[in-house]
């Protein structure tokens, strides 16, 4: 089945709404999504950077807030 949907008249809330919907719907289906080869190596990356302290760890919902005022 194939939805074709205007979505250039929403707001950019109601876009990242959906997105999250979207998202949400993706991830319970988690273990039937194969990560892909660069994936163990980016995690490494920021493990690395994280106990140099490079990298702070915040709570998701903080984390999108802020993502979300950067790009308002």
């Amino acid at each position: 089945m194939q939805n074709t949907i205007e979505i250039s008249h929403l707001s950019r809330e109601e876009k990242l709404r959906i997105m999250e919907v979207i998202w949400e719907d993706l991830s319970r289906e988690d273990e039937e999504i194969e990560s892909p080869n660069w994936h163990q190596k980016a995690l490494q990356e920021t493990e690395r950077r994280l106990s140099l302290g490079h990298e702070k760890i915040i709570d998701w919902q903080p984390a999108k807030k802020e993502l979300r005022e950067r790009f308002e």
